[in-house]
């Protein structure tokens, strides 16, 4: 790979990874129904709109989720992958690259919340009852994953247990889910 496809990939990688990042963020948000009013969330909002906007007159939503953020995360995703293997100079398998792109999306979407729990454990802490609108994202996008824990738990005295479950539990659909989908898109090209 010559120093241009080098450049040119690490650029598309960050940039259009950014992007896919922003994407599910907002998808993320909608889902867990975060709040919207918040300033971080408005941003990723307007980062994202025109797509959506455009994609939401063809894809409608189903049962509650937002389709068209759903589309537009696998076709990030997919354009993401094909443009670095284009550029490397690799054969293009359009579908080891859609199964591909669908793993990496879920990976994503393990590590945010895997980093939310995180934060939010650590911040639990350093600043308990903070009203910074960080800390209330991390709070909307951690909650509904420990929750159900904490309604299996016993009662510790004060000492919460369910993010040591929460952690356990991403874990394992990375393990069981994710690094399967990795192993059969390397099996596809």
């Amino acid at each position: 790979m010559s120093y241009f496809q080098d450049a040119l990939s690490v650029t598309i990688e960050v940039l259009v990874g950014l992007y896919l990042i922003a994407v599910i963020l907002r998808f993320l948000f909608q889902l867990f129904r975060v709040d919207f009013h918040n300033p971080i969330s408005q941003t990723i909002v307007k980062v994202t709109n025109p797509p959506l906007r455009l994609l939401r007159r063809f894809v409608p939503g189903l049962f509650g989720i937002d389709m068209a953020s759903v589309v537009l995360i696998l076709i990030v995703g997919f354009v993401k992958l094909y443009l670095l293997t284009s550029i490397s100079g690799a054969k293009i398998a359009p579908a080891a690259i859609a199964v591909m792109s669908l793993a990496e999306i879920l990976n994503i979407i393990c590590w945010i919340l895997l980093i939310a729990i995180f934060a939010r454990a650590i911040l639990s802490w350093i600043a308990p009852r903070s009203y910074h609108p960080a800390i209330r994202l991390l709070d909307g996008l951690s909650e509904p994953l420990l929750a159900p824990f904490r309604k299996l738990l016993p009662s510790m005295g004060g000492l919460d247990l369910s993010p040591i479950f929460a952690i356990l539990a991403i874990n394992l659909v990375q393990r069981l889910l994710v690094n399967p989908l990795f192993d059969l898109s390397r099996q596809l090209l």
